[in-house]
C-alpha cells in the first residue's frame, strides 16, 4: 500500500504533457497538429482516465485501511527559513481527485463533438488539461504555500477558459470581471498565509493546527490577531466559491462554452473554495467567530442564490445561481462543523449539476440549430419549450438532475440536502427556518426552468419572406447547401406576433434538416431540427444519469460493530478523528423518516407552485392575462401581483448586487483616480514645476542687480544680517516685557 502512495506525485502532472505537446505542435507543425487535431481529444480523455484509475486505487485503500500519507522534499532551507514541497493523500484528497477525475472525463468527452466546428478547438484542450493539472495539484498540496501556487494557477485557467471567445465583447468583461473579483479573495488567502507564518512559523497544515490550538489554549496569542487572519484566509474561500457577497462573477462565467460551464460549476473551482474551508477546518474550529462567519455567509448564500434565479430567462444563470445556493449549504455545513455531510453534498451536487450543465448544453445545441449562433436566442428558455419529443434523451437526464437537486428521494441530493436541513435545526431555528424555506424555492425554480424549456410548444417559429414555413435551419454545427438566407422570426409570445427581420450568414458546415440518429436500442429516427445531440454528447449525459441515481448510497448506513456506519463515515474516518468528531451513531429510521417526509413535502410544494404557474401557460397559450413569457406577472390588480413583481424585479436585476458595485465602487474608484490625478498633476507636479519657474525668473531678475563689486555684495550682506539681527532682538524684548 505505501509503494503505491509512494507515486501518487505524478497524478498532477500525468495532464500536463496534453497542453506542452499542443504549444510545441502549434510553434513547430502547425499544419500537421491541427490536421490531427481530433487525436489530442483522446489524449485528453486517456491521461485523465489514468489519474482517475489512480484516484480509484488509492480511495479504496483508505477505505480499507483508514490512513493518511504525506510526502515531503526539501525546497528552500536557510538558517531563519524552511520551505518543503509534497503532496499529502488524505479521505479529503481522495475525494476531490475522484470528483475532479470522473466528471473531467465526462466533459472531455462531450467536448469533443460540442467543441468539433470551433476554431479554437485545440486551445479548449490545451487550456482544459492545464486546468486538470491546477486542479489535481491544488487538492494534493502538503502545505499552504504549495497549495496557493495552484489556486492562482486554477484562476489564471478560469480567465482563459470563461473569456474563451474573446471577441465577443461580453465575454471578454465577463472573465475581466472573474479574474479581478477573485483577486480581492486571493489577495486576502496571501495575507492569511502569510498572518499565520507569522503566528507559527509554519506553512505545513499539522504543524499549524497544532501550534494555533496550543497558543489559543494557553493564552499566549492574541485572539483579535488569529481572528483577522483566519476571515482573510476564510476570503480567499469565499471569491473562489461565489459566496456572497464576492458572487458576482459566477453568473457572468456563464459566456464560457457549456462544457466549461459544466467543468467550473461542479467539481473544480467552485469546490475549491469549499475543499479550503474543509482542509483548514481544525483551524477554524478552535475560533468560534470564524465558525458563526462561516455559517452566515453560507446561510446568506443559500437564500441569495435561491431568489436570484427565480426569473432568470438565461437557462445557464439560473443553473449558475442554482450552484451559488446549493455552495452556500455546503459552506453552511462546515460552520455548523458537519464535515463529513459538508462533503456528501459536495459530491451528490457536483454529478447532479454536471449532468444538468451537460443536459443545458445540448438545448442550446439544439436551439442553435432553430435560431442560429446567438447566444442571446440559443440560452433564453423564453424561446424554447416543447423539446421533449426533439430531445428526449437529454430531457430524461435534465429532469432525474432537476428531481435530484430539489431533494426527491431516492436521488442523490436527497441524502446530503436532508441531513443538512436536520442538522441547521439543531444549530439555528432561524437557519433552520431559512434553509426549509430555500429547499423549497430550489424546487420551484429548478421546475420552472425544465418546465420553461421541455414542456408545452416551441416558442419560436421560422418563416421565410412570403409566411410559408422555412424547411432549412440555421446552424454553425452541419452542412448545408445555402449561403445567405433572409428570414421573418416570428416569435408567438403574449398571443401577439413580434416579427423581426434578421440576415444570417450560414456557415459552410451546416446539418441537413434531418438526419438518422442511433438511438440506445439501435433503431434509427429521423429527427428534424431540433434534434437530439451525437452520440459523443448523449453518452455522458446517460454516465452521469447513473451517478446521479446511485450516488446518493454511498450515505445510506449499514450495520457495522453495533453502529450503523455508511461507506462515506468509513472513508471520512482519519479526518473526522483529527477533528475530534465521533462517527455517526446508529440512526433512528424513524425520526429519519419522519424529517424526511417533511422535507420532501417542502420540495413537492415547490414543485405544485411551479406547475401551476408555468404549465398552464406554456403548454397551451392560455391564461396569458396572469403571466407573460417572460414569468412575470402583468398586472398588478392587487397586493399579491405587486409582491411578485417586486420579487422578480428583485431577481432580474441580480439583487440590485452589481448595480451598487458598479455605482459606489466602479465609479467611486473612478472619482477617486481623478481626484488623485488631479491632485498629482496641478498641485504636487505644479509645486515643483512653480519652484523651478519662481527660480528661473527670480534668477534672470538677480542677474541685472548685481555690478560684479565685492564690496557692494558684502554690504548688503551685513545689511540683511543687520536687519534679521534687529528683528530678533525687538521679538525677544516684546516677549520678556509681554511675560513681565
Amino acid at each position: 500500500m505505501e509503494h503505491t502512495y509512494e507515486y501518487a506525485w505524478i497524478i498532477p502532472f500525468v495532464p500536463l504533457p496534453v497542453p506542452v505537446l499542443i504549444g510545441v505542435g502549434l510553434l513547430l507543425f502547425p499544419n500537421a497538429t491541427k490536421k490531427l487535431r481530433r487525436m489530442w481529444a483522446f489524449k485528453s480523455v486517456l491521461l485523465l482516465s489514468i489519474v482517475m484509475i489512480l484516484s480509484i486505487n488509492l480511495s479504496i485503500q483508505q477505505i480499507n485501511s483508514s490512513s493518511i500519507y504525506q510526502y515531503v522534499w526539501s525546497w528552500i532551507i536557510t538558517n531563519d527559513f524552511s520551505l518543503e514541497l509534497g503532496y499529502l493523500i488524505d479521505p479529503l484528497t481522495s475525494i476531490m481527485l475522484i470528483l475532479i477525475t470522473t466528471v473531467g472525463i465526462m466533459v472531455l468527452i462531450y467536448s469533443d463533438n460540442y467543441m468539433s466546428h470551433d476554431q479554437g478547438y485545440l486551445r479548449f484542450f490545451a487550456y482544459m488539461s492545464f486546468f486538470s493539472t491546477s486542479m489535481l495539484g491544488l487538492v494534493t498540496s502538503s502545505n499552504l504555500i504549495q497549495i496557493y501556487i495552484f489556486w492562482e494557477l486554477v484562476g489564471m485557467c478560469s480567465y482563459l477558459l470563461i473569456g474563451f471567445w474573446f471577441t465577443r465583447p461580453v465575454a471578454a468583461n465577463a472573465c475581466q470581471k472573474a479574474f479581478v473579483t477573485n483577486r480581492v479573495g486571493d489577495f486576502g488567502l496571501l495575507l492569511g498565509i502569510l498572518g499565520f507564518y507569522w503566528i507559527t512559523g509554519s506553512f505545513e497544515f499539522r504543524d499549524m493546527f497544532e501550534i494555533v490550538n496550543n497558543l489559543i489554549y494557553n493564552n499566549e496569542v492574541n485572539a483579535l490577531f488569529v481572528i483577522f487572519f483566519a476571515v482573510l484566509l476564510f476570503a480567499g474561500a469565499v471569491a473562489k466559491s461565489a459566496q456572497f457577497p464576492l458572487h458576482v462573477w459566477l453568473p457572468d462565467a456563464m459566456e464560457g462554452p457549456t462544457p466549461i460551464s459544466a467543468l467550473i460549476h461542479a467539481a473544480t473551482m467552485v469546490a475549491a473554495g469549499i475543499f479550503l474551508v474543509a482542509r483548514l477546518l481544525p483551524l477554524f474550529t478552535v475560533i468560534p467567530y470564524i465558525m458563526n462567519l462561516i455559517s452566515f455567509i453560507g446561510i446568506i448564500t443559500v437564500l441569495l442564490g435561491a431568489t436570484l434565479a427565480i426569473a432568470q430567462k438565461d437557462i445557464k444563470r439560473g443553473l449558475a445561481y442554482s450552484t451559488m445556493s446549493q455552495l452556500g449549504y455546503m459552506m453552511l455545513a462546515l460552520g455548523m462543523g458537519s464535515y463529513r455531510i459538508a462533503l456528501f453534498h459536495l459530491i451528490t451536487h457536483a454529478y447532479s449539476k454536471a449532468l444538468l450543465f451537460l443536459g443545458s448544453g445540448s438545448v442550446i445545441h439544439a436551439m442553435e440549430t432553430v435560431v442560429g449562433y446567438s447566444p442571446e436566442k440559443s440560452q433564453n428558455m423564453v424561446l424554447m419549450g416543447g423539446l421533449t419529443k426533439h430531445l428526449p434523451i437529454t430531457k430524461t437526464a435534465f429532469l432525474l438532475g432537476t428531481l435530484s437537486l430539489c431533494g426527491i428521494p431516492p436521488l442523490a441530493c436527497f441524502w446530503s440536502k436532508d441531513e443538512i436541513l436536520n442538522d441547521t435545526w439543531l444549530y439555528s431555528p432561524t437557519f433552520a427556518l431559512i434553509a426549509w424555506s430555500t429547499a423549497g424555492l430550489t424546487a420551484f425554480y429548478m421546475f420552472r426552468i425544465y418546465l420553461l424549456t421541455f414542456e408545452g410548444h416551441l416558442n419560436v417559429y421560422f418563416k421565410n419572406y412570403d409566411g410559408k414555413t422555412s424547411t432549412q435551419s440555421i446552424s454553425l454545427w452541419g452542412k448545408g447547401n445555402s449561403k445567405n438566407i433572409n428570414k421573418n422570426i416570428w416569435l408567438l409570445m403574449n398571443n401577439n406576433e413580434i416579427k423581426t427581420k434578421t440576415t444570417y450568414q450560414i456557415d459552410e458546415n451546416i446539418r441537413e434538416m434531418t438526419r438518422p440518429f442511433i438511438t440506445i436500442f439501435g433503431n434509427k429516427i429521423n429527427y428534424s431540427y431540433p434534434y437530439e445531440s451525437d452520440n459523443t454528447m448523449v453518452f455522458p449525459l446517460l454516465v452521469l444519469f447513473l451517478f446521479t441515481l446511485c450516488v446518493g448510497s454511498i450515505g445510506i448506513p449499514f450495520n457495522q460493530e453495533g453502529m450503523d456506519l455508511d461507506i462515506l463515515s468509513k472513508w471520512l474516518t482519519p479526518s473526522i478523528n483529527l477533528l475530534h468528531q465521533n462517527l455517526k451513531k446508529s440512526m433512528d429510521w424513524y425520526e429519519f423518516g419522519k424529517d424526511a417526509i417533511f422535507s420532501v413535502s417542502i420540495a413537492y410544494f415547490g414543485i405544485f407552485i411551479a406547475l401551476f404557474l408555468y404549465k398552464p401557460v406554456y403548454s397551451s397559450f392560455k391564461n396569458l392575462d396572469l403571466i407573460n413569457s417572460f414569468g412575470k406577472i402583468r398586472s398588478k390588480r392587487n397586493f399579491w401581483d405587486k409582491i411578485i413583481n417586486i420579487i422578480y424585479n428583485w431577481s432580474d436585476n441580480r439583487g440590485y448586487i452589481d448595480a451598487f458595485y458598479a455605482t459606489f465602487l466602479t465609479r467611486g474608484i473612478r472619482v477617486l483616480a481623478k481626484f488623485t490625478d488631479f491632485i498629482d498633476r496641478r498641485i504636487i507636479d505644479g509645486i515643483t514645476n512653480g519652484v523651478g519657474i519662481i527660480s528661473f525668473f527670480l534668477g534672470e531678475g538677480i542677474k541685472y542687480v548685481g555690478g560684479g563689486r565685492i564690496s557692494s555684495y558684502l554690504f548688503l550682506y551685513l545689511s540683511y544680517v543687520l536687519i534679521f539681527f534687529c528683528i530678533y532682538f525687538f521679538s525677544f524684548l516684546f516677549t520678556r516685557i509681554s511675560f513681565v
